[in-house]
């Protein structure tokens, strides 16, 4: 086992210089048109939000239950893989983003999402703010906060000698090999904000930004802006004329960007892209509704929660208008956009909504087809970037099944609402009373704490630990609240992550400002606010003094660890995809999709992803030949390598339960040595991980099968770890 342990020391260094040579150089700037690889032409990419294959009631079939039009499709003519996972924190943002990256959320930025905490002011840490994750791709932290002086990009990622860099843009890949890239609603491939001025000073967010800040663009309306410049683009191959200065195409830059960027075009917001791509009168759904502006009305984009039929009916005409690859987000059918407020499992708006998914779905598919556009020439790929928890009471006819059925809920007797929402709480009352150090927070049911004034988590300790964050872990490890469905207290932690966790869950990232004291994973019934004034805090169903309340507007939580939210799907269609139908057979998470995708396409980006090819996935004949070579062997090292460097693997599961007895402990020796032994873990998944890491992408990317001698070494030593960290965790 020493013996071992000590051949681990050599084996990175080793690898490294055997893999890195062996990674090709990157082909850039294709004049020629859109080539990819096994013969496919097109590329539909679809990532929901919130839809559930796992059923919340089991009476109630499951949201893809309920679109059978999509799930007999991935079932019957690819891959359903139901064993596939997200990313820590669990939310939109960073779920889509390591989805179309291939890269944890400490290699792109977005480890806490939608928002995340910055430590601003000077000295820094006076105060925190709060900037959106949801930002065009090349945006600064400062760009968009103007509270802070961090200049470094919202997605941020480590560069060589310690610089940091800008990630480098997922579309990239498509354009040099001359396909154009449609994006609708999709996490900061296009603009995610407009323009506004607030007392007489612009503030620089993405349309401001990318056109200039006295640009026409951003002297129109805000709500103008936003119908026109949000949530639509095309990023165009070299000379492309979808996206010619004629059609408002303007350069397209990555600065960042390996190898250079230069001689492409980008054509931003659907006042530009529906007239390039045929529609002068604007962007439409599925049945030829010209999509309008959610909130103003006015032509152009929908706003960020699309209907199936609107996202799928953009896409549709990209594709049609000479943009053969599209990526598109579609809203949750839980909710009601219109009015904003959430349904319960099976209740009837939420079968409507869900049967006019499944229209749609059946109207798209019925549309491609007859454009020959089908899974013979096309790689389609669906997924979601979280599961969520609902909360609420249960049906007041508990037999329903929803769609023959409607699930009815019952009302509060205090406010006459349905009685279905999170539970909202203080946690700032909830802690003041046994600790009143001042944090600020990011509201979540996951939240992530920052200290006034003590910014120290990015080169934390333990043996020096932060006394301001150990007594608020402390205290917040053994909190409880009144849970106004049930009447009874109950615990508000499901677990904690100081820096140390943090890090080996890929949730530290390049920017050392960004890193929170610790994050709070809790009970998933709970939403945590803050407020500075708890008595004015619940205006619906105060308990426990204001701290505690319903909001009705709200019912189903993500952010958290919970299998319901951490258990995502992922279907794969298209030439060279294995015909597996529904399948839990292998461990995948939001990292797999971009590798596979580029295996089966032909292509490779500019950096070593985080994630794998599912080869599980791809029939033998669309495998580069260093992928079928010791094919068994490929398949294990890369199931051992997810269970130690995936966050939801094993390694990060039982460090997680190691790491929140540790914080919620306040013995002093106990913590120590808790957190010295994750930090020891982190050392060794590192070096396996990364040597794992160089072999897999060697062998998808570089030409150069797996050594079996070298991939048995490292899976006995990732077996080993996983051991370790499991029989601590259970000890405890």
């Amino acid at each position: 086992m020493k013996l071992l342990r000590a051949t681990l020391k050599s084996v990175p260094a080793l690898l490294g210089a055997i893999l890195l040579s062996a990674v090709p150089a990157i082909a850039h700037e294709h004049s020629a048109p859109c080539q990819l690889g096994n013969g496919i032409q097109h590329v539909i990419y679809v990532q929901f939000d919130n839809t559930h294959f796992l059923r919340d009631n089991p009476n109630v079939p499951s949201d893809l239950e309920q679109m059978p039009h999509l799930l007999n499709f991935l079932r019957q003519n690819g891959t359903f893989d139901v064993n596939d996972h997200t990313v820590l924190i669990s939310h939109t943002a960073n779920g889509l983003v390591t989805s179309v990256t291939g890269v944890y959320s400490d290699r792109n930025g977005a480890a806490v999402s939608n928002s995340f905490g910055v430590f601003a002011g000077s000295p820094p840490g006076s105060f925190i703010s709060f900037p959106a994750t949801f930002n065009y791709w090349t945006d600064t932290v400062n760009e968009v906060s103007s509270a802070t002086n961090d200049s470094t990009p919202i997605m941020v990622t480590p560069g060589p000698n310690g610089k940091v860099e800008n990630m480098p843009g997922p579309w990239v890949p498509f354009t040099r090999a001359g396909c154009n890239v449609g994006a609708f609603s999709f996490a900061n491939l296009e603009f995610e904000s407009a323009t506004e001025k607030l007392g007489g000073k612009t503030v620089l967010t993405d349309v401001a930004n990318i056109y200039g800040p006295t640009s026409p663009q951003v002297a129109e309306s805000l709500n103008q802006q936003e119908a026109d410049f949000q949530g639509v683009a095309v990023h165009c191959a070299a000379g492309n004329p979808v996206c010619s200065t004629a059609n408002g195409g303007i350069p397209d830059l990555l600065p960042d960007e390996p190898g250079g960027y230069t001689g492409f075009n980008g054509l931003f917001g659907a006042k530009y892209v529906a007239p390039a791509v045929g529609l002068p009168g604007g962007l439409q759904d599925l049945s030829g509704n010209v999509l309008t502006n959610a909130d103003s009305g006015l032509v152009g984009f929908t706003g960020f929660d699309p209907l199936a039929t609107q996202a799928l009916g953009a896409i549709a005409e990209m594709q049609e208008g000479g943009v053969p690859v599209t990526f598109a987000y579609i809203a949750d059918a839980h909710d009601n956009h219109q009015f904003d407020f959430p349904y319960g499992p099976g209740e009837a708006g939420y079968v409507a909504q869900l049967k006019a998914y499944d229209q749609a779905f059946a109207q798209f598919f019925t549309r491609l087809q007859n454009d020959g556009i089908n899974q013979s020439n096309t790689l389609f790929v669906f997924t979601v970037e979280e599961g969520d928890h609902f909360v609420g009471s249960a049906p007041t006819n508990p037999s329903c099944d929803g769609v023959t059925t409607p699930c009815v809920y019952p009302n509060d007797p205090t406010t006459g609402e349905e009685l279905i929402g999170e539970i909202d709480a203080d946690l700032n009352g909830l802690v003041a009373p046994i600790d009143s150090t001042p944090f600020s927070e990011h509201e979540d049911s996951a939240p992530t704490i920052y200290i006034i004034g003590d910014p120290t988590s990015a080169d934390f300790d333990p043996a020096s630990p932060d006394s301001l964050a150990r007594g608020l872990e402390v205290a917040m490890g053994g909190l409880t609240a009144p849970d106004p469905y049930t009447g009874e207290n109950v615990s508000t932690l499901a677990a904690m992550a100081d820096p140390v966790e943090e890090k080996l869950l890929h949730m530290v990232t390049a920017d050392p400002l960004r890193t929170p004291n610790f994050t709070y994973f809790g009970n998933p019934d709970f939403f945590f606010d803050f407020s500075t004034q708890p008595a004015d805090f619940c205006a619906d169903v105060p308990i426990d003094s204001g701290l505690i309340c319903i909001d009705n507007g709200f019912a189903w939580n993500h952010g958290d660890i919970q299998p319901e939210i951490a258990s995502t799907w992922l279907g794969i269609v298209g030439p060279g995809v294995n015909r597996l139908g529904q399948t839990n057979a292998f461990f995948s998470d939001h990292t797999d999709v971009r590798p596979t995708m580029l295996t089966l396409l032909g292509l490779q980006d500019d950096y070593i992803h985080d994630g794998r090819v599912i080869v599980e996935a791809i029939n033998q004949s669309a495998l580069p030949f260093s992928l079928k070579v010791n094919n068994s062997t490929l398949i294990a090292l890369g199931a051992a390598y997810k269970q130690i460097n995936a966050p939801f693997g094993q390694l990060g599961m039982n460090s997680l339960t190691v790491s929140t007895f540790a914080l919620s402990s306040n013995d002093p020796s106990t913590y120590l040595n808790l957190e010295r032994q994750i930090q020891q873990w982190t050392r060794e998944r590192d070096a396996i991980a990364g040597a794992m890491r160089e072999i897999l992408e060697a062998a998808a990317f570089g030409g150069h099968p797996v050594n079996q001698f070298e991939a048995a070494l490292l899976i006995f030593l990732a077996n080993d770890l996983n051991h370790q960290a499991a029989s601590v965790a259970a000890s405890l």
